[in-house]
């Protein structure tokens, strides 16, 4: 199995086709053979974790459930070969810039619409190199006041924290469905801000207690590759 996620950044003319693409691109997605599971997202301001959206950026996931070998891949092709020729030439012609990330699910827990897109995984793994983890929720409709009234500070923290390399917040329903995508150089350093950090303490110890989602997952993954870059620059260059 192989993971990929795709982020878009389409030029500023191009907005509506940007959102127009959220609709289409879900026919070949749906039709594509080699994919178990997609997801097709918009993300937050300039990418950030942020209930106000950034137009020009979107995201898609993808399950390549018979893809193991990430060698197989180059600049030129990976869009094509793995999201399909149509969506490669939309992309193409609207000049949007792409950033992919080639994942190993490792480690794991909880639900997306009911599926367990990536398999039965572990909780714990030995493996401490460089980590990308997802977490993803449904929140309560009463409890949206509460969720974005806490998690605004929680998300300034992790971008100063030690081993930080680069996150996107990104979800497929404005304020309710939302997720975060971060890029960690060790599981240690992911662990030390998530359990001790203060703000992101306190925020875990409410979710549970205040019940704010009707769904969660939490994912680790190894990531094995990058194509491409967004805003100018490949965050992992050098890294992998």
């Amino acid at each position: 199995m192989l993971v990929t996620l795709t982020i878009l950044r389409y030029p500023k003319k191009y907005i509506f086709f940007a959102v127009l693409a959220m609709a289409i691109h879900r026919i070949p997605l749906s039709l594509n053979k080699n994919i178990s599971f997609y997801k097709l997202l918009g993300c937050g301001k300039n990418g950030t974790f942020d209930k106000n959206p950034d137009w020009q950026q979107w995201g898609i996931l993808a399950v390549h459930e018979n893809e193991n070998n990430h060698n197989n891949f180059n600049a030129g092709t990976i869009i094509s070969s793995l999201l399909g020729p149509f969506i490669d030439k939309w992309l193409r012609f609207f000049n949007a810039e792409t950033w992919t990330i080639l994942l190993q699910p490792m480690e794991g827990h909880g639900k997306w619409d009911g599926k367990n897109p990536f398999g039965d995984l572990a909780r714990q793994t030995d493996y401490n190199g460089i980590v990308a983890t997802l977490t993803r929720a449904t929140i309560r409709l009463s409890k949206l006041r509460a969720f974005w009234q806490n998690v605004a500070g929680a998300a300034n923290e992790m971008v100063g924290a030690k081993g930080f390399v680069t996150s996107v917040g990104i979800g497929e329903i404005p304020y309710i469905k939302q997720a975060t995508f971060s890029v960690w150089q060790s599981k240690e350093d992911m662990k030390a801000f998530a359990y001790q950090m203060h703000q992101h303490t306190a925020i875990i110890q409410k979710t549970r207690k205040e019940r704010w989602y009707s769904e969660d997952m939490f994912v680790r993954f190894k990531p094995v590759k990058t194509f491409g870059t967004i805003n100018g620059n490949d965050p992992l260059a050098g890294k992998l």
